[in-house]
Order: C-alpha cells, then sequence, then structure tokens
C-alpha cells in the first residue's frame, strides 16, 4: 500500500516538478539574455528604420533593448521567395514586435516559433466557397499573415516602409503580432488575454461599438481615417486599432476615445505622451 502511494505521488509530482524545473531554466536564460549588452550598431539599425523607436523615452528602450535579445534567441528566422536574411531584417521585426510587450508580463509570443519573411508581398491561395461541397481556389497577394500553429509571414519591403513611417498610420508587423497576442486566447476575435474576467464585459462593449460604427462608415460610403480592412472582422478591428494606436494615437483618441483608453491599458502604454517626448 505504502509502495503504490509513492509511486502515485511520483507520477503526480515529478511532472510538476519537471515543468516547474524548465520554466525557472527558461527564466534564467532570460535573465541572462535580457541584462547583454546592446550593441551601437543595432541601436543604429533601430534608430534609421523604427521610427517608433526614437518615440521612446529612455527607460522603455532599454526594457525594449532586453525583450529585443530575448526574442532573437527564442524565435526562429527563416527567408522565402529568396530574400537572405541579415541582422537588419531581425532586429527591424523584432523590435515592433516588443514594442507590443513593454510594460506587460512577457509571454513572448508563447505559441510563436518562427518568422517567415519574403522579399516582397507574397501570393496564397485562398478558398472560394459558392455553396457546401463547391469552391475554388483563388490567389491574393499579402503583406502578412499570422497563424494559429505558431508562425508570422511577413513581406520585408513593406516592413520596412511602413516601420519608417508613421503618418499613414499602417504598420504591417505591429498588425500581424497584434494577431498573435489575440491568438494567445485562443481563436482570433478582437478579445485577447487580459488581466481580469471582468474587464472583457467592457473590453467587448467598446470594441464591438466602435467596430461597427466603422463597419457603417464602410457600407455607407463615408470617409475614415481608420484602414476599413478593419471592418473585415472584430479580429481585424483590434489588429488595425493597434496599428492606429502606436502610430496615430492623438487621431485615434481624438475619434475613439474609450477605444484608446482600453487599448492604453491593455499595453501598458500611451503613445501620445510618447509624441511629446519625441
Amino acid at each position: 500500500m505504502v509502495l503504490r502511494i509513492f509511486i502515485l505521488l511520483i507520477l503526480v509530482f515529478v511532472p510538476v516538478l519537471a515543468v516547474w524545473w524548465s520554466r525557472a531554466r527558461r527564466e534564467k536564460r532570460r535573465r541572462a539574455w535580457r541584462e547583454r549588452p546592446f550593441p551601437d550598431a543595432w541601436r543604429s539599425v533601430l534608430e534609421r528604420n523604427v521610427a517608433l523607436y526614437s518615440r521612446l523615452p529612455e527607460s522603455f528602450r532599454n526594457e525594449l533593448h532586453g525583450l529585443i535579445h530575448i526574442f532573437l534567441e527564442e524565435k526562429h528566422f527563416e527567408g522565402a521567395g529568396g530574400l537572405v536574411l541579415t541582422d537588419e531584417i531581425r532586429l527591424t521585426i523584432a523590435a515592433q514586435a516588443c514594442m507590443l510587450l513593454l510594460n506587460r508580463p512577457a509571454t513572448l509570443y508563447s505559441r510563436l516559433q518562427s518568422i517567415v519573411v519574403y522579399p516582397h508581398p507574397f501570393d496564397v491561395q485562398t478558398p472560394v466557397v459558392f455553396s457546401p461541397g463547391h469552391y475554388m481556389e483563388d490567389t491574393e497577394t499579402r503583406l502578412g499573415e499570422s497563424w494559429h500553429s505558431g508562425a508570422v509571414v511577413l513581406a520585408w519591403d513593406h516592413v520596412l516602409s511602413s516601420s519608417r513611417d508613421l503618418r499613414d498610420g499602417h504598420n504591417v508587423v505591429l498588425h500581424e503580432f497584434a494577431h498573435q497576442l489575440d491568438q494567445e486566447s485562443g481563436d482570433a476575435d478582437g478579445a485577447p488575454v487580459l488581466d481580469r474576467a471582468s474587464h472583457y464585459v467592457t473590453w467587448a462593449r467598446i470594441l464591438n461599438r466602435d467596430y461597427k460604427d466603422l463597419c457603417r462608415r464602410v457600407a455607407q460610403g463615408r470617409p475614415s481615417f481608420m484602414d476599413q480592412y478593419g471592418a473585415k472582422s472584430e479580429a481585424e478591428f483590434f489588429a488595425v486599432a493597434t496599428e492606429f494606436f502606436f502610430e496615430q494615437p492623438a487621431l485615434l483618441r481624438s475619434q475613439y476615445p474609450d477605444l484608446y483608453n482600453e487599448l492604453k491599458q491593455f499595453y501598458r502604454q500611451d503613445p501620445e505622451q510618447y509624441e511629446e517626448h519625441g
């Protein structure tokens, strides 16, 4: 009897200890990576390629440097379509992906394993359904994709152009990595993991209201500062809103103040203040 209890305890606690040990080792590695010096050459790349970087207060930049070190160690980059990967490509993407993690409990995109980078927009085959059991394949050109299976796909030329220009409110890296945060809660539905269960009620009410406002504007042909692609679904609305939150914060707050406040609480940042710093 005692032996059976002992075996049962081993079967219960060994997996728990293994998980604890694995997490402890991971956190130890992350602390070491976070404390590495950030090369001046890397800083120069970010100053040249990532306009948002120049807006950040110095304390935020230091935190970002540590997150970038961890991201580059844990995520696999892969060139596609003939693209040869460089440190510039990895840094430019990693910095913007990590921008969404500042001041937040860093899951470091727990589902994400690989970032695939094409030199230009890439073609994908998508099914067009006419009726149950009847569909055809259509070719669609894309700037980026976020997969549930643990990958983000990006077009480098648009990564570079959108990261250097804050005036248009478009940023393909912020968009696709917002989808990754959304997908951490399961399906991409515009409701990422929030701090408390009680926050979902307010989040859903505000995002759904402003999403429907954008849908009405698009359907009626009325102008909107926000990209009409956000009217495609709640998930796309969240990703597009994230782009404007970081790139055009004053405009987003003036048009959708409640939405801006929700994003400010979620991201634990106030990019409108960064404009004053810059």
